[in-house]
């Protein structure tokens, strides 16, 4: 068969360049197939032993920068978290001294407060934060009108990702979990 074997597959003699207007094809295709093998397994040996002396210098330089990577992943999620917490103990902290200056009772104060980040108080199971973990101090409480009233919130923030440990391995000192504290003062009317 011209152009292929007697099952329709291809022969290298099917691409060939076409013949020119004397009949002569432009490359010798025995002398150009051989030199292009020749030049193609070169370029594989060459590929093949690149590959094989390189593979232990990617996993040195992985292994050195997967804990900063990993440090900074974790920096990344507790920072958002701890920005979260942080706005709701300060609104929590707002929402009862509101509630005190209108000369609210310490229970109205606590409602008005856990209000805030809990959906169905005093339930806690639907609460934005653990309600184990907060400390409300609230003074002046029923005062004498014109005197403040402050509530002071204190949460024991509590890491997720193992960021303490991390820092160790690579700076050489830990973190601690921080408590985040706010304190609001409203002038009892």
């Amino acid at each position: 068969m011209k152009g292929g074997t007697a099952d329709g597959r291809p022969t290298l003699s099917s691409f060939q360049a076409p013949p020119t207007a004397d009949g002569q094809h432009k490359m010798n295709p025995g002398k150009h197939r051989q030199g292009s093998f020749r030049t193609v397994q070169a370029r594989w040996r060459a590929a093949r032993d690149w590959k094989h002396g390189q593979s232990g210098q990617t996993l040195v330089e992985f292994s050195l920068i997967l804990p900063i990577f990993l440090l900074l992943l974790f920096a990344l999620v507790d920072f958002g978290r701890g920005f979260y917490t942080w706005q709701v103990v300060t609104n929590a902290a707002r929402e009862g001294a509101r509630a005190a200056a209108v000369q609210s009772d310490s229970a109205t104060v606590d409602q008005k407060l856990y209000g805030s980040f809990c959906t169905a108080w005093p339930t806690a199971s639907s609460c934005a934060l653990d309600t184990t973990k907060i400390t409300v101090t609230k003074t002046n409480i029923q005062g004498p009108r014109g005197a403040q009233a402050t509530v002071a919130v204190h949460y024991n923030f509590s890491f997720v990702t193992p960021i303490g440990p991390l820092l160790a391995l690579v700076g050489g000192s830990s973190v601690s979990a921080p408590t985040i504290s706010a304190t609001t003062s409203m002038r009892l009317e």
